[in-house]
């Protein structure tokens, strides 16, 4: 008897769980009004059968690190059942719908969400095409994220195709599949018309979505980008995906990009192909992003996902993520041939400059940047040059030195390129987990044979690096132009507005600083001489003063006239370059060569 009732048992659980399918979750996307910047939402939830379904809409999307609430270009909510008929739905937070589903098989949620802002992280939908950020556009039941769900994208009738790193659903046409929401909100879909074309690298197929025309050349596209691709690809030995998409945005100005699981979005100059300088800026954001499909999506902090959508994610290791990234594009660049030496060089000064130059290097540590990018770095405003630094230019600088160090210590057997292959393979691959930093350190100093705890204290640290400390192991050195010079610094920059001398901006520690100059002063007169509108009178006054002059100037500021004395102090900005040292040895050489080496 016992056994029979034991199988009677599996009998009846056998039976239960088939009435009731598992949990379903789709999508269908139409666009009623692209003209009007709209998108129509459908949200179809099967066999969840609860009281009430909590939806919510993320208010940020990873790799962009600002809380953007995503939840205010929502409207139009309503809910129905399988038969059409209405469900209560309230709004209990800023970002969390409550539908009173009162154990329904089937929900129908719907809802409109607008989209005019240009940037790779948010919706934009005109009747040209519609980009979807999908942290954007696409809502989660409450502890579902990591849920299966399908999209079913409608495109405007004027519109023919579609790209995105989603998985498309064989036999459903436009239809395609995420195995969870962190996926589907890491994949971006672009609607229109726009030019796609494929390349094969590295055993991956890639395809290239071209958005709003340009003057590209194709085939040169494809070959430069298969290039990169190859080059980083070699520095981790394997490449994930099977697939990759690039969405890029053609502006007449434009710029950015934001890295995802197997595609990314790029802004660009859509005239800018054939100048050679924009050129190589373009397949620097190529390099950047696409070094970000190993460093952040992969191999990453420990903060860094699973994430929660509904709050800042802090992390203090945006330097490592960002800008061991930013070294890297000019390193592929450099590899792939696309910089010389020279070029490659003044790029890493650039860096330098744009840290040392910046007051706020002496304010904020490179790591606090990291953690208050939520509230700094996507907020700046006229005083964020002497309170911040970047994440990305000092990060990129503090990864040049982590591989000079290990260049050096390994006598130019391992470089950093073999940490980052190493710690993907460890922490990504073999652990399936994000990493500590002192774990990261640790690993560091097991490939070098040497503590790296100079430069890793040094991200916790305000002021200068020690460049030639490192460079000069590779026979470089950092020289400051500007050196010895005593070149009187005005302490604020202008920019002509409207017939108008205005101020953007003032620099801490000068004359302007301790004289009360503010930014939007405009500038009337400086000692009797009104200046003109284009600045001219301003240029040839910097010429004939020295350090220490006293100058009287005369502003307009919320309509009052005020005038101001501001004493001139010295320039203490540099003017950086990376030279070869006249005397340095031949094994100092030949870790040169290994650095900048083409592979």
């Amino acid at each position: 008897m016992r056994r029979i009732r034991i199988n009677l048992l599996a009998l009846m659980t056998t039976v239960t769980t088939s009435a009731f399918a598992a949990p379903a979750i789709h999508f269908e996307v139409s666009f009623r009004e692209p003209q009007a910047h709209y998108a129509e939402i459908k949200m179809e939830i099967s066999d969840l059968r609860k009281d009430h379904i909590d939806v919510k809409m993320p208010v940020w999307t990873p790799g962009s690190y600002l809380v953007r609430e995503y939840a205010r270009h929502v409207e139009g909510v309503e809910a129905c059942d399988a038969n059409g008929d209405l469900l209560g739905v309230e709004k209990i937070d800023k970002n969390t719908w409550r539908i009173q589903s009162d154990k329904a098989n089937k929900v129908v949620f719907s809802y409109r969400i607008y989209g005019f802002e240009v940037s790779v992280r948010t919706n934009f939908i005109d009747d040209s095409h519609a980009f979807l950020s999908p942290a954007a556009t696409f809502m989660y039941v409450d502890g579902m994220i990591d849920h299966p769900v399908d999209v079913t994208v409608i495109p405007h009738a004027n519109w023919a195709t579609i790209s995105t790193g989603l998985e498309a659903i064989a036999g459903k046409p436009n239809t395609f599949h995420a195995a969870d929401f962190d996926i589907l909100f890491d994949s971006p879909i672009e609607v229109g018309n726009q030019d796609v074309f494929t390349f094969e690298a590295a055993g991956v197929h890639h395809e290239i979505a071209m958005v709003g025309g340009g003057n590209y050349d194709k085939e040169q596209l494809k070959t430069d980008c298969a290039t990169i691709v190859e080059e980083a690809t070699a520095i981790f030995g394997v490449n994930p995906n099977k697939r990759y998409v690039f969405i890029v945005h053609n502006y007449q100005s434009g710029g950015g990009g934001l890295e995802h699981l197997n595609s990314t979005v790029l802004g660009a100059s859509r005239n800018g192909y054939q100048s050679e300088r924009s050129y190589v800026g373009f397949l620097g954001l190529v390099a950047h992003e696409y070094f970000h499909l190993w460093n952040v999506k992969r191999l990453r902090p420990r903060e860094l996902g699973p994430f929660d959508y509904d709050k800042e994610n802090y992390t203090s290791a945006l330097w490592i993520m960002e800008g061991f990234t930013a070294y890297y594009d000019n390193l592929l660049l450099r590899r792939s041939g696309f910089l010389d030496e020279t070029n490659y060089l003044q790029a890493l000064a650039n860096d330098v400059n744009a840290v040392e130059n910046r007051p706020g290097n002496d304010v904020q540590p490179v790591a606090l940047a990291s953690f208050d990018a939520w509230i700094k770095y996507y907020r700046p405003d006229e005083n964020s040059a002497n309170t911040s630094v970047s994440y990305y230019n000092k990060g990129a600088l503090m990864a040049m030195l982590l591989d000079l160090k290990i260049l050096a210590t390994t006598q130019g057997e391992k470089r950093l390129d073999d940490v980052l292959r190493t710690a993907y393979e460890q922490f990504y691959v073999k652990e399936q987990r994000g990493f500590e930093v002192p774990e990261l350190q640790a690993l560091i100093e097991q490939i070098a044979g040497t503590s790296v705890a100079d430069i890793f204290d040094a991200a916790h640290a305000v002021g200068p690096l020690d460049y030639n400390r490192y460079l000069s192991a590779v026979g470089y050195e950092l020289v400051d132009y500007n050196k010895g010079l005593s070149v009187p610094d005005l302490g604020f920059s202008t920019s002509a507005n409207d017939g108008r001398i205005v101020v953007t901006g003032v620099t801490r520690g000068t004359g302007a600083w301790v004289g009360g100059v503010n930014v939007r002063d405009e500038i009337l007169a400086i000692n009797g001489e009104r200046l003109d509108a284009n600045g001219r009178e301003l240029n040839r006054l910097m010429q004939m003063v020295a350090v220490g002059d006293q100058l009287d100037v005369l502003i307009a500021r919320d309509g009052k006239i005020r005038e101001l004395t501001i004493t001139l102090t010295e320039s203490t900005k540099g003017s950086f370059r990376i030279v070869p040292m006249p005397n340095a040895s031949p094994e100092q050489k030949e870790l040169g060569q290994i650095w900048l080496s083409l592979n």
